[in-house]
């Protein structure tokens, strides 16, 4: 039997019905694995070593999960060294700013000490979910990262149609797509770049957006062999959900599958157990390795348990002997 702790947003602000995170709980409990949870502010450093004000929950039978009353504190918070635990999930949503990132510091530093830790602490932070796709360049859409206006107005000449985002954006936040006669381009690339001084990212538009930007799981080095096609609200170019899209499940193409097989051996000898490429038409736009969703969603729709292909990964994560302290992760 495994103790997992989450490190998660409050419980309470939590979508438990349809929320990875929950369903991934769900599934430990199903295998009778046990669960504490932990906020991002209570991981601290004494004496060098590193801890967790933890708590155990246990999780209500047949629970509603619309409501607040899916799980209960088994006992109170204790400070609870983190390679006590079997495995340390990072599952805190973004922001990705400095007080995350001290976090993926301090559980690196777990893992020095032997905690056993998914994602690696190192491993999220080295991966920038934009500008990861810049390592696959040969599945990625003409892209280029800068913060230099003129650059960027010659690549919106060469290729016409271009979306351009921030580099720490989520959920679609951020998001313009210039036309090839835009009007507002100036305007809307001197508010990105904070008038030249941010680094963004410009790409030729993709046209099958229009058929959903999908979101392939890769877990284990393996890939789901269903992926969430988000759909985009009419006359809107994001699909995120946040942003209003429809998630439709769906087999993975040929070409997913080739992507996914690419990619996935790569990302998990870094230390990256789960992740979630975001693929539209035959191009990869991200790799989203901060508490990947869409596990409910493919669920339902397909009956593969998303869940539970994610907690048999985690077993056989865990039964591996952790490397060496002085040995890095990622490569």
């Amino acid at each position: 039997m495994m103790h997992v702790l989450f490190v998660i947003d409050p419980l309470p602000d939590l979508k438990a019905y349809k929320d990875s995170s929950v369903a991934m709980m769900r599934a430990l409990v199903a295998r009778g694995h046990r669960l504490s949870v932990v906020l991002q502010g209570g991981l601290f450093i004494q004496a060098g070593q590193v801890f967790a004000h933890a708590t155990p929950i246990s999780l209500v039978p047949d629970a509603d999960l619309h409501g607040h009353a899916w799980w209960h504190d088994e006992s109170i918070a204790k400070d609870v060294a983190l390679q006590e635990f079997s495995a340390v999930l990072m599952r805190k949503d973004p922001p990705f700013d400095m007080e995350y990132v001290y976090a993926t510091h301090m559980l690196e530093y777990a893992e020095a000490q032997r905690a056993r830790v998914f994602n690696s602490g190192a491993a999220i932070r080295n991966h920038p979910e934009k500008l990861a796709i810049t390592e696959f360049a040969k599945f990625t859409t003409p892209t280029l990262v800068t913060r230099d206006m003129n650059r960027l107005k010659a690549f919106h000449v060469e290729h016409h149609d271009v979306i351009v985002k921030p580099l720490d954006g989520m959920g679609g936040t951020g998001v313009f797509r210039l036309a090839p006669h835009e009007t507002n381009l100036n305007a809307i690339l001197e508010s990105l770049t904070h008038d030249g001084t941010r680094t963004i990212m410009a790409q030729r538009y993709i046209p099958e957006i229009k058929q959903g930007d999908k979101r392939i799981l890769l877990i284990g080095g393996e890939p789901v062999p269903f992926c969430l096609a988000r759909i985009p609200l009419a006359g809107e170019t994001r699909g995120n959900l946040a942003a209003g899209g429809r998630g439709v499940a769906q087999p993975l193409t040929e070409h997913d599958w080739a992507i996914a097989r690419e990619i996935a051996p790569q990302l998990v000898t870094r230390g990256l157990l789960l992740v979630g490429l975001d693929v539209i038409g035959e191009y990869v736009t991200e790799i989203n390795v901060t508490s990947p969703t869409c596990f409910v969603e493919i669920t339902e729709q397909t009956g593969f348990d998303v869940a539970e292909f994610f907690v048999l990964a985690l077993e056989r994560a865990v039964d591996l002997p952790p490397p060496p302290p002085d040995i890095k992760v990622f490569v």
